[in-house]
């Protein structure tokens, strides 16, 4: 069982960090493509596209840190399922769009969510399997009794 977690975590990894390296080549189709969902404002399309970019990096390679792995699957778990929404969506909204997904042109299809859903169940398997994060130490309080 523990190398399905890991394999579950190094595969889950590898996908978000090739999703995020296919879209830094060329942010402006990125944001292009999220502006298509027609749910960000567009003055916010660019900030928000190189957000979504940076978390799918971070959290992909937090994700390969084990004392981080539970909070980086639950962080991508949350991505997965705003990802979900917003093209359930603009596919229920009669949006013809491509995904944006990989960095490439494919079309969004209802099979685009379902993968989105096998991923997000992915997500938190691996959330559920990843021990939790240390706690920080906490902040110990001056001994008021102790000052000269």
């Amino acid at each position: 069982m523990r190398r399905l977690a890991l394999a579950a975590r190094i595969a889950l990894a590898g996908l978000f960090l090739w999703a995020a390296g296919t879209k830094v080549p060329d942010m402006a189709a990125y944001a292009e493509s999220v502006a298509n969902y027609r749910i960000v404002p567009a003055v916010l399309v660019p900030t928000i596209a190189a957000l979504l970019v940076g978390v799918e990096s971070v959290a992909a390679l937090a994700l390969l840190v084990r004392p981080w792995a539970r909070s980086a699957a639950l962080l991508l778990a949350l991505l997965l399922a705003v990802f979900t929404i917003g093209l359930t969506s603009a596919l229920a909204r009669g949006i013809d769009l491509a995904c944006g997904c990989f960095g490439g042109s494919d079309q969004a299809t209802w099979w685009t969510v379902l993968r989105d859903l096998v991923l997000l169940a992915l997500a938190l398997g691996v959330a559920a399997s990843s021990p939790p994060s240390p706690a920080r130490p906490a902040r110990r309080e001056p001994d008021p009794a102790a000052a000269p």
